[in-house]
């Protein structure tokens, strides 16, 4: 698991499944349809995200394509950082 993945994953853990690490998230798992996140989680993810790795997200990507899985959420700071470099 990269090192973005990891750092996703357990934010999601400790802030929407309160800690409980035996909760099984997988990285494709959307985190809207499995009510993980709502659209307040999904504002606590962008802060997250801009703080964590020092981006700021357009409105035109706070979408579900790019915030929906832990996975994609990476696809997504990947290419940012790819575009920035």
């Amino acid at each position: 698991m990269s090192d973005t993945k990891a750092a996703v994953k357990a934010f999601i853990i400790e802030n929407f499944l309160f800690g409980d690490t035996t909760y099984k998230l997988d990285d494709e798992a959307s985190l809207i349809d499995n009510d993980i996140i709502d659209s307040t989680g999904v504002l606590e993810l962008v802060a997250f995200v801009e703080d964590r790795y020092g981006i700021t997200m357009a409105d035109a990507e706070i979408v579900p394509a790019n915030l929906d899985s832990v996975a994609r959420i990476a696809a997504f700071l990947e290419s940012k950082s790819a575009a920035a470099a």
